[in-house]
């Protein structure tokens, strides 16, 4: 029987995903990827779920993938590595906001997929990085690309080429974290912005975060394109109707994600 490498559970409109490998630190291993892969997309699917929650929990959120799964393997690594690279980028695919929930490390693999999620919340005593290069291997599961595209080439090269770690703190200056907070408030903070999202309308919620997700791929006037087919979209829904109605009429908007 395959073991649970990920728990999942709902809450007021929130679908939390939770990495489940404690004795090895959420070391992410194909099955995990896997099983990730499939609760994005399950959550993905629910019209119950707005927001999408993403921890390891308060101890640590990844330490990296898994050396021991790896160690053996030759160029057959690319399977393993489209895997991985598949998995995290349903983070981006989803249509629903994913917030990382960061706790202790969060490197490699680890770091790889929160470079995917739309916010970052961060414990103060998270450490992140990408390794790999101290391993005679470089990330393989998105970081060269993710990370240089929020920091900026030259500080990407800088993490990527000598495998350094940040805390919490500097990630917040770099803009991979929106928040740091006392580990022992890492749960609550959390929770009460994905409420917060929650509350939003869902079909505006997909359709801002494919706005800027695919407009950071395009040129400028590509993107105002795509900006303005996603808002001509929504005034073809009930939620539009509703939110502007219940500004009208002072009154807190009931949103149905229709």
């Amino acid at each position: 029987m395959t073991e649970q490498y990920i728990l999942t559970e709902k809450q007021d409109g929130i679908g939390i995903i939770t990495l489940n490998r404690p004795e090895q630190r959420n070391a992410l291993c194909s099955q995990l990827n896997i099983q990730l892969e499939a609760a994005l997309r399950a959550f993905g699917a629910d019209p119950e779920v707005r927001v999408i929650v993403l921890t390891g929990g308060t101890r640590f959120f990844a330490a990296g993938g898994d050396i021991e799964e790896m160690a053996p393997l030759n160029s057959t690594i690319v399977t393993m590595s489209v895997t991985a690279t598949d998995a995290y980028s349903w983070i981006e695919r989803v249509p629903k906001p994913v917030i990382a929930s960061v706790a202790g490390f969060a490197l490699g693999g680890g770091m790889e997929m929160l470079l995917c999620c739309d916010l970052v919340i961060a414990a103060d005593n998270a450490v992140m990085g990408l390794p790999e290069i101290r391993l005679g291997i470089i990330p393989g599961a998105g970081g060269t690309q993710r990370l240089s595209r929020i920091v900026g080439r030259n500080v990407a090269k800088q993490l990527i080429f000598t495998g350094d770690t940040i805390d919490a703190e500097t990630a917040r200056q770099l803009g991979i974290v929106n928040k740091v907070v006392p580990v022992d408030s890492l749960v609550e903070e959390t929770m009460k912005l994905a409420k917060r999202i929650a509350g939003m309308g869902g079909v505006a919620l997909a359709m801002a975060k494919s706005a800027v997700n695919h407009g950071l791929n395009v040129d400028l006037p590509s993107g105002l394109i795509i900006e303005n087919r996603n808002i001509a979209l929504l005034f073809a829904t009930e939620d539009q109707k509703e939110g502007m109605n219940a500004f009208l009429e002072k009154r807190k908007a009931q949103f149905k994600g229709k």
